[in-house]
């Protein structure tokens, strides 16, 4: 590989203007990709990323390469060499693009810019902002790196800031009651609330404007945290709070309550009560049944266990026929094992369009803004009627946005709007004239987006076979009026989308476009997996096919990760013991929905079956995702480790940890960090040999018999990559060889008698001096050696050729060869010929290609 270019890891990135400057094989690589991804350079991408083992090229485009400091990725092309495939995804539309570091990297120096982009990136890393580089690479990290760090980026320069520079949309933006209450009852969750008050949360129930009694509280742990959280909550319980009142409110939970009682009727009494006590809405949870179920003594319909408790165990479809028989009503599958019935039908239609709404972010990122070609004066009296009235217009802003559509009188504060602008149409004029032509855009985007959830909404009513409400929202009316015309158009519109459903080719076309947008991972006309949180920006199809599919599983957030399978009417979800947490989660259940057929299939993890890692979690995520870029750096080192196969479900736990661990590698967070242990002198040192013989092969160390052993573990690494990068392939194309020097501690180094280079060879690896530095600055590790019966000088070529190495001396055809290895190899080759006396060696770099092609 060329030194030009920008390398990190072992891909090297440069632009399009350097491509004459690489070798004929690899301008011809980029051009059958190009060829491959139906692109051209210039039009299509201008920066290629090479894989060093040129098994995979990548076409990145930065429309603002020259124009930004730090370049926005908007879209990109990965072929795959060796099949001839490929990959693309766009950014076009994501809030938190990849970003461009170190740009001058991929220009040539004598490029205009070179020095102007280079002294950018000194000042960015004399301020700190590249000291962890796996948490820079995309825009909201880098920007609130930015801020933190009290610098903004003005054309190539970073200014400091000196005061709070607060603009005027952000004085009036107000956040969304969504994410506000999100953060709430994310606090709530970790205290503990049992499984349906989480689904309550989930869904914004308890964002405090709603009672809540629960029927069969227990010891009161749920109304103890919802107290402490400022809700309305009150709880009976026949055991622990039977002197409390049964009273109504807004919301009755029913929390694993039915299936503790034995007696059939006086379960159907403990439902009615619940129910009749419900204002809006009775949530109702029970035990599901699974594998592990059903462990005590038959009893009734249920079992008696071993504390002699009751458990009735349903099916998720037997619960619901329960629920749907005893009320006379149709209960909605929120989670497994958890179901809401309404008594309001109108909260029951919100509920249901909610469930498949696409949830928009309470801000877009307009690249571009027009007020900028409005008069001067106009711009002022806009910003300071907008400053004046941002508490009233901002919230309509976001209601529009919400909607798709303008607000009706109906569905706004109207008096506080009259009074403050004079009428609603004067209101949506001045948001809209504030807001400039981008805004035109984000509208119709919202338009579309909401015309889909509709979609999807009458396309689930028909699939559930739900009766048409007789009375409809009223912004479900205006809804229907302005986007369909009529209720019958708009269940058109729903039965078409199902029709879809049954189109392999639309869902696979549909599967395709997801991933191109970063929704998922998308394994060719077979499936496509990503994290539940993701479903909600799909394509309208599949979100109906996930939603059809779901109808007795329930809230699929209850689940980390979905499978949709494209040609089998199929779906896979998944959960995982802490997928946001961890780099490599364990999968604890997967459940199989056939969407035909409506069975669930539930397979629980834990003493029986290994619960498997989940490899590589970053395909499943997006830039999104909390922690996407640490979990990015961390599955692209796992892949260049190239210990693995991951091309299916990847190896067995107990494989990859002792595989891992035989490498010296450990996972530490997000991160995949070297061993810092020392290991048996012993142990295996790569496939043939042990860390004994690459220690004790010295011709002085075993004449003397010293302790040569070393005192840094990351010399015991260094050996180790050593082993297995360079000494196994050589062994297993010619055989044994023979170490004639290995590792070398300061005390041998005194007394070898000849001349040797400590501070150079690399023979001392890791290990420091009396002072605490490295004895050799390179690092790494090395070692002499010899091949009997082989030309130790077609030996040194054939690893020129083939092998990754950092510092290689050639002495003579019958001579050992000096052989190194570092983290950063340098391919580096040394010719020691001797003078014209013979007396001295004289060293003579040579360049790889020169070597390979000069005459032994």
């Amino acid at each position: 590989m060329q030194k030009i270019g920008k390398h990190v890891a072992r891909h090297q990135y440069l632009h399009i203007c350097l491509r004459p400057e690489l070798d004929e094989t690899d301008q011809r690589l980029i051009e059958a990709a190009a060829r491959q991804a139906s692109v051209t350079p210039g039009d299509h991408f201008n920066v290629i990323k090479l894989a060093e083992d040129r098994r995979s090229l990548t076409l990145l485009d930065y429309p603002g390469f020259f124009e930004e400091a730090f370049p926005i990725l908007r879209r990109y092309w990965t072929v795959d060499l060796k099949t001839e495939q490929h990959r693309f995804r766009t950014y076009e539309d994501s809030n938190n693009p990849p970003i461009l570091h170190r740009k001058e990297l991929l220009l040539p120096k004598i490029h205009e810019s070179f020095s102007q982009y280079a002294e950018l990136t000194k000042s960015a890393e004399d301020i700190g902002l590249f000291d962890d580089p796996n948490r820079i690479g995309f825009l909201r990290a880098w920007e609130a790196l930015l801020q933190q760090k009290g610098f903004r980026v003005v054309g190539h320069d970073l200014v400091p800031v000196g005061n709070a520079e607060e603009t005027l949309q952000a004085e009036c933006v107000r956040p969304p009651n969504g994410e506000t209450v999100a953060r709430h009852l994310t606090a709530l969750t970790r205290y503990g609330l049992s499984a349906p008050m989480q689904t309550l949360a989930r869904f914004g129930y308890l964002d405090g404007s709603k009672t809540i009694f629960d029927y069969g509280c227990g010891k009161g742990g749920d109304l103890e945290t919802l107290r402490e959280n400022n809700l309305m909550v009150w709880g009976w319980d026949p055991y622990y709070a039977p002197e409390n009142e049964k009273r109504s409110a807004h919301i009755v939970n029913l929390g694993f309550v039915i299936n503790v009682i034995e007696n059939f009727e006086e379960r159907i009494q403990a439902l009615v009560g619940a129910y009749e006590l419900a204002d809006q809405l009775l949530v109702v949870s029970a035990m599901i049944a699974n594998q592990e179920a059903m462990k005590g003594k038959p009893y009734g319909d249920g079992v008696l266990t071993s504390r002699n408790t009751f458990q009735k165990y349903f099916t998720q479809s037997e619960l619901s026929h329960f629920l749907a028989e005893t009320l006379g009503e149709e209960p909605v599958a929120v989670a497994p094992g958890v179901f809401y019935v309404f008594k309001d039908k109108d909260a029951e239609q919100r509920f249901m369009y909610n469930r498949f709404a696409h949830r928009r972010p309470s801000s877009l990122r307009i690249r571009r803004s027009a007020r900028e070609h409005r008069p001067r004066a106009q711009v002022d009296r806009v910003q300071e009627k907008y400053a004046k009235h941002g508490e009233l217009l901002e919230p309509l802003w976001q209601l529009w946005l919400q909607l798709g559509r303008k607000p009706e009188r109906s569905e706004v504060d109207l008096l506080s709007i009259t009074q403050g602008l004079g009428s609603l149409p004067a209101a949506l004029r001045l948001i809209a004239s504030y807001k400039g032509e981008g805004a035109e855009a984000l509208l119709e985007d919202a338009r579309k987006k909401r015309i889909d959830d509709l979609r999807v909404y009458f396309a689930q009513l028909q699939f559930e076979r739900r009766k048409v409400y007789r009375h409809l929202d009223p912004s479900l009316k205006n809804d229907i009026k302005t986007f369909f015309g009529s209720l019958k158009d708009a269940m058109l519109e729903g039965q078409q989308l199902l029709f879809d459903l049954s189109q392999a080719e639309k869902i696979n076309l549909a599967c395709q476009q997801a991933a191109e947008h970063g929704l998922g991972w998308l394994d060719e006309s077979h499936s496509l997996q990503l994290h539940t949180s993701l479903v909600e920006q799909l394509p309208p199809v599949l979100r109906s096919y996930v939603s059809c599919g779901t109808l007795l599983y329930g809230d699929i957030s209850s689940a980390d990760l979905i499978k949709i399978h494209i040609r089998s009417g199929k779906l896979t979800l998944m959960k995982f013991d802490d997928f946001v947490g961890k780099a490599l989660p364990r999968m604890l259940e997967r459940v199989k929905i056939n969407l035909r057929t409506q069975k669930l299939d539930f397979f629980d993890y834990g003493e029986l079956y290994t619960p498997p890692y989940l490899y590589l979690k970053s395909r499943f995520i997006n830039e999104e995702f909390p922690h996407f870029g640490e979990q990015q750096a961390f599955d692209e080192k796992l892949e260049t480790l190239n210990l693995f196969d991951f091309s299916e479900h990847g190896p067995e736990v107990d494989v990859f940890d002792a595989q891992l661990e035989a490498r010296r590698y450990q996972v530490n967070g997000f991160e995949l960090e070297r061993s810092r242990t020392i290991p048996n002198i012993d142990a295996a040192c790569g496939q043939f040999l042990t860390y004994r013989d690459l220690i004790e092969c010295g011709e002085t160390q075993t004449a003397s018999r010293m302790q040569n052993f070393p005192t840094q573990p990351a010399t015991y690494t260094a050996l180790l990559d050593l082993a297995a990068e360079l000494l196994d392939p050589i062994i297993d194309y010619f055989g044994m060889i023979k170490l004639t020097f290995g590792f070398c501690s300061p005390a041998l180094a005194k007394n070898i008698k000849g001349r040797i280079a400590p501070k150079l060879d690399q023979h001392a690896a890791h290990e420091r001096n009396r002072l605490g530095k490295p004895i050799c600055d390179r690092k790494g590790a090395a070692v002499d050696f010899v091949i009997e019966d082989e030309d130790m000088v077609e030996v040194s070529k054939w690893i020129a050729e083939n092998l990754r190495f950092d510092r290689m001396y050639v002495y003579g055809v019958n001579q050992p060869l000096h052989l190194s290895f570092s983290d950063a190899p340098k391919a580096q080759i040394t010719l020691m010929t001797p003078d014209k006396k013979g007396v001295r060696l004289i060293p003579k770099t040579v360049g790889l290609e020169s070597y390979l092609e000069a005459d032994s």
